[in-house]
């Protein structure tokens, strides 16, 4: 998934080999997006990762759900 312009997600070269982080942390935002695509609910996601806060979980998610709405039309 393409995160530019997303404010939550960061590239810093170097950690995590390059890939798109929710900023401050070293979490993958794909790995966010992948736990909802595979039946995750948010609040399962914060009791795997307690340093995410809901707002930021259900904005990553809002920010992915638009991109794919995109590349669908």
């Amino acid at each position: 998934m393409d995160w530019t312009g997303c404010e939550l997600v960061e590239v810093i070269p170097g950690k995590v080999s390059g890939r798109p982080i929710v900023v401050g942390t070293r979490i993958p935002a794909d790995l966010v997006v992948d736990y909802v695509d595979h039946g995750s609910s948010v609040e399962e996601i914060l009791e795997n990762y307690p340093g995410l806060s809901k707002e930021t979980v259900e904005g990553l998610i809002s920010f992915a759900n638009s991109r794919r709405m995109k590349v669908a039309s």
